[in-house]
């Protein structure tokens, strides 16, 4: 009775811990409240920002726009005849909605062979390393826009301007680009309280 107890303990225990680490955020709008919310996304953005030089606004406007925080979503299935599920138009999933074979060229780059695209810290790490790419370019950490355009058309085709044959495209990354500004704006306003209280979130 005891065992039984403590497998369905466990098993509650392991569900919601599931639940709270992929479930997308309360206030999507407001990157403080992300943060103090999700405390291992912040934790997370931090290293990534260290490592790679990506600022936390940034990447969090990248994952709003791609997969508004939610940790398994990919592309819907496209209808055979209009009705029947058929396959997939891409091989994205998760936060960052990576494509398989540019998740396995991060991995094989980067040594974390490990790492899931469902998982947040994974997929942080490689928004910054597909980003420092660019910044080698002379990309700006805090151009979110032209960051954008080259994470969707790859760097190849954002110098061939690619893009510009995508009206839809370019309105897109200038959502990411407002949002980007909002987020920055948001966070210089708690960024010293957030740094304050790591020491108590870890």
């Amino acid at each position: 009775m005891i065992h039984r107890n403590s497998l369905i303990a466990s098993v509650f225990l392991s569900a919601l811990l599931v639940s709270c680490v992929s479930s997308p955020p309360e206030r999507p709008d407001d990157i403080c409240k992300i943060f103090k919310e999700k405390k291992s996304w912040y934790k997370a953005a931090m290293k990534t920002e260290k490592r790679w030089k990506l600022p936390p606004y940034v990447l969090m406007a990248f994952f709003h726009q791609e997969s508004s925080f939610q940790a398994k979503i990919r592309p819907e299935r496209e209808k055979l005849l209009g009705f029947i599920p058929w396959f997939r138009p891409s091989s994205s999933v998760g936060y960052s909605q990576a494509l398989k074979n540019t998740w396995e060229d991060y991995q094989d780059e980067t040594g974390n062979s490990r790492a899931k695209r469902t998982d947040f810290a994974d997929s942080a790490d490689f928004a910054g390393w597909y980003a420092s790419k660019g910044f080698y370019q002379g990309f700006s950490p805090t151009d979110a826009r032209s960051l954008y355009l080259a994470y969707h058309e790859g760097y190849g085709g954002f110098k061939k301007k690619t893009y510009r044959k995508k009206q839809w495209l370019i309105n897109v990354a200038d959502r990411v680009q407002a949002r980007s500004t909002m987020y920055q704006k948001q966070y210089w306003g708690c960024a010293k309280e957030l740094k304050k209280k790591r020491l108590f979130f870890f």
